[in-house]
């Protein structure tokens, strides 16, 4: 039975959902400041894979992602570069959309936009001003007041050093202070949404029975969350649920945290034009989503080269054969041991392990047992393919993808193995031997068979 560990208590708890067979999601989404880097790769990664695992569950998901479309730094680009909001923010989600479309990430049920849903957050502000949960500041902003409602004894402030006191309330409501920047008209002036009421109204809206996953970065644990979920409280009192909150780990780079303000962040769309989705995808989750990863491209081509043999061990077997019933029997062991992983908090590192063990298995059947090694193969990709991996032609992995359709290159590969296997049924081992060191120092490996063909893929 699946274990998720909820940051709410600090442990992994047995999950049910709060109705039916239905899991309503909701992942904080992106804020459309910047381009996507490999930070939120790596979050909507997972959260895709949680997706995923739930339906294969038999769970019907309900999955909604929000898009931040309006905060400072937006206003700022709006100025800075004399652009129109809209046409900003159109531009911005289509390089959102393209980059996770490549990604391979599941669309989301719902992905409501912050300047769609203006009225309705007003609305809620008000009521908070007129329930005393909120005040209008001195400068006309909208706050909300933390330390009149801190009996809430919200645990996400929990070890956290800080006094609770006027400068902690945040903001609801930010008037303009400058007349270029966005705004809309509100009981207390032309301005914008702060950033946590906008989770509380949108989630609200689009899962008023409750939510049973509610899903971001670490980061996003404090103020965001924290701040979500005491406004959440007092608009909403008990009919606010949450069963669990789960976080993903933040990419460092340099021992720092990968984000636009350090200016230290690779952008998604760049990695993706260098490497095939499938490896970033499999970087992405090497190691468990509650920790950190540390961006390396050492570390990257090392994935690269393991996801590489699971791909080559799918080579010449025959993965349209069909699986009776006796062969789903006897290889369920696989899917047990693939279930329990997935079922103890998502070990998808240790998944990776066992897909490693059945593509040693599948080399070791090969030649000895052809048929056995292509059923194990099926399962694999079957098993693979819920997290979201080994979605590609075998040969386009191996031949193209890996180096981004470099047709010149290909070519000159085809033409020196096929030289090499002239001289080899010579048995000019000499000369053979001599291509395999150029095609080695193209980052080929060639893969020599009993009948003396030749499978070859870059490393």
């Amino acid at each position: 039975m699946l274990k998720i560990f909820n940051t709410l208590n600090r442990k992994k708890e047995f999950f049910s959902n709060i109705y039916c067979n239905i899991v309503n999601i909701y992942v904080c989404g992106v804020t459309i400041s910047n381009f996507c880097h490999i930070g939120h790769g790596r979050t909507y990664c997972f959260y895709d894979i949680l997706v995923r695992y739930l339906n294969y569950l038999g769970y019907k998901c309900n999955y909604v992602r929000n898009i931040t479309d309006i905060n400072d730094d937006i206003c700022k680009k709006v100025i800075s570069n004399d652009i129109n909001l809209n046409k900003l923010s159109l531009f911005m989600i289509e390089s959102m959309f393209s980059d996770f479309s490549k990604l391979n990430l599941i669309i989301p049920d719902n992905e409501p936009k912050v300047t769609d849903h203006i009225d309705l957050i007003i609305y809620y502000i008000l009521k908070l001003i007129k329930c005393n949960y909120a005040y209008i500041s001195v400068n006309g902003d909208v706050l909300f007041s933390v330390k009149k409602n801190i009996i809430l004894n919200n645990i996400f402030f929990k070890n956290i050093n800080y006094k609770f006191n006027d400068k902690c309330d945040f903001v609801l409501w930010k008037l303009n202070k400058n007349n270029k920047i966005y705004g809309w008209n509100s009981p207390w002036g032309i301005g914008r949404p702060g950033w946590h009421i906008e989770c509380s109204v949108i989630s609200n809206k689009y899962l008023p029975s409750g939510i049973d996953i509610h899903g971001g970065g670490i980061d996003l644990i404090f103020p965001h969350h924290a701040n979500e979920f005491i406004q959440s409280k007092c608009l909403f009192g008990n009919d606010f649920k949450v069963k669990y909150w789960v976080h993903t780990g933040l990419v460092l780079f340099n021992g720092n945290k990968m984000s636009k303000s350090k200016n230290n962040f690779f952008l998604l769309s760049n990695l993706l034009n260098l490497y095939n989705s499938d490896v970033i995808r499999y970087y992405l989750m090497s190691v468990h989503y509650r920790k950190n990863l540390f961006f390396d491209n050492c570390i990257l081509n090392k994935y690269k080269l393991s996801l590489i043999r699971l791909y080559l061990c799918l080579n010449d077997l025959n993965l349209n054969v069909c699986l009776s019933k006796k062969d789903l029997i006897s290889l369920r062991c696989f899917d047990d041991k693939f279930n329990e992983l997935m079922d103890d908090d998502f070990n998808i590192p240790g998944v990776y392990k066992l897909f490693n063990y059945m593509s040693n298995e599948i080399n070791k059947l090969k030649n000895k047992k052809y048929n056995l090694a292509s059923k194990i193969g099926v399962r694999m990709r079957f098993l693979a393919k819920i997290i979201g991996l080994l979605n590609f032609d075998v040969n386009f992995f191996l031949k193209k993808s890996v180096y981004n359709d470099n047709i010149k290159l290909i070519e000159k590969i085809n033409k020196l193995i096929k030289i090499r296997n002239i001289f080899r049924k010579l048995k000019n081992w000499k000369q053979s031997d001599l291509i395999r060191k150029e095609l080695l120092s193209l980052n080929v490996n060639v893969n020599d068979k009993v009948n003396g063909s030749t499978d070859w893929y870059f490393f």
